[in-house]
């Protein structure tokens, strides 16, 4: 063979990785896409079928509810899928809480206290550190409960903020009204209030979506089973 036909060989070798790579990466994107899109809706679909026992577990006067697995499938999502997936997840998830609570307040808060746990990770493993973000990274206990602590710390930031900004607009006329009467402290009321209590409540949540997510995923080992990043 000539080196003019070994050359071609070579050329139409390379052009055929060429063609792999680009499809294995738009089938992985896609396969990310449809993930988030459908654990989304699934999302929905839970908090639809369990809105009473969610409803019976709201903290009065808070609106909080201490069971609320919304938070667990977008979590979920994420460690199964990935980073894309995750985020989808989040936004169709949100937009779908629209249809059980139109206020739009219940949507906003769920989505500000859950991508905390979602971008932590993609900034710390992928940005910050400079490492590739899969599945395993997280399956890590200690990768898992630093950043856990880490979202725990951005969540109660956030949630704080959202907290003051409702409370001095569309709450202002009910901050006056709130207090800690149910772990019996109804003498704190207020800004004290919501200071004291907005990081206990979002302490315990954060502590809960992240465990149940990860005995969800890790337990069975589903990461390993779907295998997708």
């Amino acid at each position: 063979m000539s080196d003019q036909n070994l050359l071609k060989s070579d050329e139409i070798e390379e052009d055929t990785e060429e063609k792999q790579t680009t499809r294995s990466i738009t089938a992985h994107r896609n396969l990310q896409i449809a993930g988030g899109a459908i654990f989304g809706a699934l999302a929905t679909i839970v908090s639809w079928i369990l809105s009473p026992l969610i409803n019976a577990s709201r903290v009065q006067g808070w609106g909080f509810a201490f069971f609320d697995p919304t938070s667990w499938v977008w979590i979920t999502c994420f460690l199964i899928f990935g980073p894309l997936a995750g985020l989808i997840c989040s936004l169709t998830g949100t937009f779908g809480l629209l249809f059980l609570d139109p206020t739009g307040i219940g949507p906003a808060f769920k989505f500000f206290a859950t991508i905390p746990h979602i971008l932590i990770p993609i900034i710390v493993l992928k940005l910050w550190k400079r490492k590739k973000l899969t599945s395993e990274s997280l399956q890590n206990p200690k990768n898992y409960i630093l950043l856990g602590v880490l979202s725990i710390g951005l969540r109660i930031v956030l949630m704080l903020i959202l907290n003051f900004v409702f409370f001095a607009t569309v709450w202002k006329d009910f901050f006056q009204y709130m207090n800690l009467e149910i772990i019996g402290f109804e003498n704190i009321t207020g800004l004290n209030a919501v200071l004291i209590f907005t990081p206990i409540l979002n302490l315990y949540a954060g502590i809960v979506d992240l465990a149940a997510s990860y005995l969800i995923v890790f337990g069975p080992k589903l990461n390993q089973k779907f295998d997708i990043w």
